[in-house]
């Protein structure tokens, strides 16, 4: 079974459309973060010019923007905030990829690949401290508390998922633990902190923080599918790194605690003795694991998109509805 059959969206909504609402504040987002990626050393522009070859979709910043627009407004806030968190994001992307032994990177060559571990630790750290020296710019300490703290969040995850490597008998809990903080607590903060700087009451923040940390939660279990079955020509990034790092993720959790006893015990000893993806995904399609962790992700959109239900009906409120589910659906 492929994952684009089990991540497969309900509705079809095009790229222009997503954006719309918000195209020229994410215009203004990427004027500002390109400003900021400036640098006048020689030595530097080559690998501080390399990240930007990891463009996504700017999730984090759309996400940021369009909570805003349900919310009432834009402002200059907004558009600052949504630069650094795409900064933070893609200091993140620099040191994941080290951990990784990553090569590839939206089917560009790594930092650290190119340059080496030690290059790719700085520029991740730069490109934290010029977040934090843009969030200060906004001229409101709240935007730098909060973003703090999700920092503090994210490098926690990262840290105990590091720690817990080849740990078979990590629980559910444990791991939901992990990725709330490694990828789930930054969606949840831009969420927060669009509404935040629209003048939202303190629920419909709260709220759409909530929102938002579902669908991260969402993201990062269609990304365990997307590393044991996805195809890397199609996605255009290293693959399997999961299984390689001895990282537990949902599907491998499912299948070592499988009531079929035969194959969670075959599964238990290919991990202990290095297998790689090919030869587990057998396994998981017979225990039901790519099932399970696809329930898991759409189970989690729902929980999302029922915290819409605060914000008033508008076009922004249904592409936060949309991208819930394109979150566990992206091209494999």
């Amino acid at each position: 079974m492929s994952v684009t059959t089990l991540l497969a969206p309900s509705v079809s909504v095009s790229v222009p459309d997503l954006l719309s609402p918000v195209a020229a504040d994410l215009a203004e987002v990427e004027r500002i973060l390109s400003r900021w990626l400036e640098n006048k050393h020689p030595r530097l522009i080559p690998v501080i010019d390399q990240v930007r070859h990891f463009r996504g979709k700017r999730l984090r910043p759309l996400l940021l923007l369009l909570c805003a627009k349900a919310c009432g407004r834009v402002t200059p806030a907004h558009h600052i905030l949504g630069a650094v968190v795409e900064m933070i994001h893609t200091a993140t992307l620099v040191h994941d990829d080290i951990l990784d032994h990553a090569t590839t990177r939206r089917k560009a060559a790594t930092v650290n690949s190119l340059w080496g571990v030690q290059p790719a630790v700085l520029l991740g750290d730069y490109l934290f401290t010029r977040a934090f020296h843009l969030a200060a710019t906004v001229g409101d300490a709240r935007a730098c508390e909060r973003i703090g703290a999700a920092t503090d969040r994210v490098c926690e995850g990262e840290l105990a998922q590091v720690l817990n490597k080849g740990n078979l008998d990590l629980t559910e809990v444990e791991y939901f633990d992990i990725i709330d903080g490694k990828t789930a607590e930054l969606t949840a903060c831009c969420c927060y902190l669009g509404a935040l700087y629209a003048g939202a009451t303190p629920t419909v923040c709260e709220a759409l923080s909530r929102y938002g940390r579902y669908l991260g939660q969402a993201f990062q279990v269609a990304d365990d599918l997307l590393d044991l079955v996805g195809d890397e020509s199609k996605v255009g990034k290293s693959l399997g790194t999961d299984v390689d790092q001895g990282k537990m993720t949902l599907p491998l959790l499912h299948l070592l605690r499988s009531s079929q006893t035969e194959l969670a015990l075959k599964a238990r000893q290919l991990l202990t003795q290095g297998g790689d993806r090919a030869t587990l995904q057998p396994l998981l399609d017979q225990a039901g694991s790519l099932t399970y962790a696809r329930q898991v992700a759409m189970d989690l959109v729902q929980r999302a998109q029922n915290e819409l239900q605060e914000l008033p009906p508008s076009p922004a409120r249904n592409i936060l509805e949309y991208m819930a589910e394109k979150a566990v659906s992206r091209e494999m």
